[in-house]
């Protein structure tokens, strides 16, 4: 296994090793670029993850101190920000659910499909549908997604059907069991789906993809990559000319090292990349590293979520099978007369009765809860995947007192639902309980949005450079041989699960970095 000298210049430092930084960091190493990889969790593989909720989320989740503030019950319920956002070796492609699905053409570009919307910090993205085809078609073969080439679709458990015959029901018609990063049948050296139920515990089979154990093996075994786990970063450092060129941060035994670096790229997550940008600020960059518009940690988008239960008479035993077993998509169009721009989709998710029991009614008991956990075998589940707006006060700071564990400014995530969120969500709502109750549900009732969904927003892409941090290839507008690699350089959020074109983006992105050290332009 490869390892690199701490004083060697000429490699790629990549920071965080999830659907951004470790797909980044094995397209790079299979075109013969030199590679370290700072993580700060630790390295967990099939073997390692536990089928318990509790227990896994201990083991995997970002527990670091966080703070909360804004109108979102986050700030009221979960202060501390108890996020499934995986600090681990392949980052949150661990807990991910699986769901592939490429972006719709209009959400490429919201400002001007949608116009400006009052409260909203609306911008194009600098790419398209068109120039993202290929690249989705390599990230569709490399996660290896179902009912995309010749793989057909997994099959649908007990909460799909109900899912499926109320949508039916209600006469939406683009309902199937997803586009998912997990085996319907063996491919790429895996095995099919065992239908145990814990995707979200990391797949204990290797059915789901996960950068834990393919794109990083991948990229070790070229002897082009090193990985180092539980190497915390605390700065990106620069030269008199504002070039990068080191990178600090804390290794497992708590201390602190330089490695130098050519190019520096950033994929820690959407809450700890503009951390460590803010973090990084220097008497050149007096308010953070590629922040001149100061946008960084600004549009912190999340999604608009919320589940939707219901009790059945028969019983369902939602837990059964993939967590996220199967979308509805016929809602996931722009039509403005539903009294909101964008759209939604609704997915099936299964919670175990621990998390079912902590999001549904979280401090509080009564009969309305009790009967609720009563009825847990009889229940089916859904949830709301939706576009939300960015706004610029809605963003990642700095705590100005408090500290985390190595002595640096924790991140504060600030977040407002914009009028045009709770519409929708309230459509999703309606929406999902008449899908449950057109097939006899006895009660439905809506849940609202958990501590953490898909963070995305605060280092956006932008065409000009006062309206975002990086370039249609991630690289920021401020630093040539700074870039962005995770999902904290969307621009707009739009209704799908983000992963997929997180991981085309970082294809892209590595065939450009490559191509640009071959011409010595970075």
């Amino acid at each position: 296994m490869a390892t690199f000298d701490l004083n060697d210049d000429s490699v790629v430092v990549i920071i965080g090793t999830g659907a951004g930084g470790g797909v980044l960091a094995n397209e790079l190493a299979q075109k013969g670029v030199k590679v370290v990889a700072l993580e700060a969790g630790g390295r967990y593989l099939p073997e390692d993850y536990i089928n318990d909720e509790w227990e896994s989320f201990g083991q995997l989740a970002w527990l670091d101190a966080r703070t909360t503030s804004g109108d979102w019950r986050v700030a009221k319920d979960f202060s501390g920000l108890p996020a499934w956002i995986v600090k681990a070796v392949g980052g949150t492609t661990t807990h991910w659910a699986g769901a592939s699905i490429r972006f719709q053409d209009h959400e490429w570009k919201a400002l001007s499909t949608y116009g400006a919307v009052e409260g909203a910090n609306l911008l194009d993205w600098p790419i398209d549908g068109a120039e993202m085809a290929p690249w989705y078609d390599l990230a569709e073969t490399k996660l290896g997604v179902t009912r995309t080439g010749d793989r057909a679709g997994l099959p649908g458990n007990n909460n799909y059907l109900v899912f499926e015959k109320g949508a039916k029901a209600l006469g939406y018609k683009e309902v199937h069991t997803g586009r998912m990063a997990i085996n319907s049948a063996d491919y790429d050296g895996r095995m099919a789906c065992q239908q145990t139920g814990f995707c979200f515990q990391g797949c204990k089979w290797g059915a789901k993809w996960s950068a834990a154990y393919t794109d990083i093996p991948a990229g070790e075994a070229t002897g082009n990559l090193e990985v180092r786990d539980r190497s915390h970063v605390a700065k990106i450092l620069h030269d008199e000319s504002g070039k990068v060129t080191a990178v600090e941060y804390f290794d497992k035994d708590g201390n602190k090292q330089t490695q130098k670096a050519r190019i520096v790229c950033v994929a820690g997550n959407t809450i700890e990349s503009p951390r460590l940008l803010l973090n990084s600020a220097s008497e050149m960059f007096p308010n953070g590293l590629a922040n001149s518009s100061d946008q960084v940690g600004r549009n912190y988008m999340r999604h608009v979520t919320g589940s939707v239960y219901a009790v059945f008479d028969k019983p369902v035993r939602m837990w059964r099978g993939t967590t996220m077993a199967g979308i509805m998509q016929d809602e996931a169009i722009h039509e403005p007369d539903r009294g909101f721009v964008g759209g939604y989709e609704l997915e099936t998710l299964a919670l175990g009765l621990p998390f079912m029991a902590a999001f549904l009614n979280p401090g509080g008991w009564g009969r309305s809860f009790t009967t609720a956990l009563d009825s847990y075998e009889n229940m089916a589940g859904m949830w709301i995947v939706g576009e939300d707006m960015p706004q610029a006060t809605n963003r990642i700071t700095l705590h100005p007192e408090q500290k985390d564990q190595f002595g640096l400014p924790i991140p504060n995530v600030h977040f407002d639902d914009h009028p045009n969120d709770i519409a929708m969500r309230d459509h999703a709502y309606k929406q999902g309980i008449a899908m449950y109750e057109a097939v006899g549900a006895t009660r439905a009732f809506p849940t609202p949005p958990y501590p953490s969904t898909h963070n995305l927003g605060t280092n956006r892409m932008s065409e000009d450079p006062k309206d975002g941090v990086c370039n249609k290839w991630g690289q920021t507008h401020d630093i040539a041989n700074l870039f962005i690699s995770d999902g904290s350089q969307f621009t707009t959020g739009a209704a799908e699960n983000p992963t997929l074109t997180i991981v085309a983006l970082a294809i892209r992105q590595a065939d450009h970095i490559a191509k640009e050290m071959a011409a010595g332009t970075i």
